[in-house]
C-alpha cells in the first residue's frame, strides 16, 4: 500500500538528513540507535526487528547500511576503543614529565567518555560472549596496561606515590572516569567542562585543601 503523506507531514527519513535514494537513516543513525538499544536491552536481547521498529523502517532498509548486527557491535565497539587508543599512544609518546602525560591520559579519556558515551557504555558492560566482545575486551586490557605504565613511570619520576600498586592507582583513576557513564548526562546540570574540571582535581589535586 503506498504510503500517504499528510500536509504538513515530515517522513522519518527526511527528518534525519537521510539522502535521496538510500533507504531511511545513514549509518550514523543507525549506529547511535543501535548501541542505545543494547546498552538499554543487552546486545543479546535485541533483535535486527527491534532495531527496524526504534528506526521507523524495515529490517532489509537496515542492511543497505550494515551486513549484521554483529558487524553494528563491531563498529559501535571500535568508535570507543579506537580513539581511546590514540590517547594511551599519545600518552606514551608524547614529551612532558610523566606526569603530565599521566593526568593527558586522563583528560583525554574523559573527551572520549564525553564524545562517545553510550560506546563506551557498552564497551564496559561487555561480558565475552562472542569473538566481537573478546577481541574488545583484550583491546579494553591493553589500555589498562599503557594506564599501569603511566603510573609506574610517574612513580618512578617521584610524582606520585610509590607505595601503592600501579595496577591499582589506574584502575582507581581510569575507574573514576568510567563512572561517568552512570551519571552523567548531556544537558544536564553538570556541564562538560565542569565534570573535567572536578574529576581532575579531585585525582590530581585531592579533597583536602593545601596550607
Amino acid at each position: 500500500m503506498p504510503t500517504i503523506s499528510t500536509p504538513g507531514s515530515t517522513p522519518a527519513a527526511a527528518q534525519h538528513g537521510a539522502k535521496r535514494g538510500r533507504p531511511g537513516y545513514d549509518q550514523a543513525t543507525v549506529l547511535k540507535i543501535a548501541v542505545q538499544a543494547f546498552t538499554e536491552f543487552g546486545y543479546d536481547a535485541t533483535s535486527m526487528g527491534m532495531l527496524a521498529e526504534r528506526l521507523g523502517i524495515s529490517k532489509s532498509a537496515i542492511y543497505h547500511h550494515v551486513p549484521s548486527k554483529v558487524e553494528i557491535l563491531r563498529l559501535a565497539l571500535d568508535s570507543a576503543l579506537t580513539p581511546l587508543e590514540a590517547v594511551f599512544d599519545d600518552a606514551s609518546q608524547g614529551s612532558g614529565t610523566a606526569l603530565e602525560r599521566l593526568r593527558g591520559a586522563v583528560s583525554g579519556t574523559l573527551k572520549v567518555l564525553f564524545e562517545q558515551q553510550t560506546s563506551v557504555t557498552l564497551l564496559l558492560r561487555l561480558r565475552g560472549n562472542s569473538e566481537v566482545e573478546l577481541a574488545a575486551m583484550e583491546r579494553r586490557r591493553a589500555l589498562d596496561r599503557h594506564a599501569a605504565a603511566l603510573v609506574s613511570a610517574a612513580q618512578e619520576e617521584g610524582s606520585v606515590r610509590s607505595d601503592l600498586a600501579a595496577t591499582t592507582v589506574a584502575r582507581f583513576l581510569f575507574g573514576t572516569v568510567n563512572s561517568l557513564t552512570e551519571w552523567y548526562r548531556p544537558g544536564g546540570n553538570v556541564s562538560e567542562a565542569e565534570a573535567e574540571r572536578t574529576i581532575l582535581a579531585i585525582l590530581f589535586d585531592g579533597l583536602v585543601p593545601r596550607a
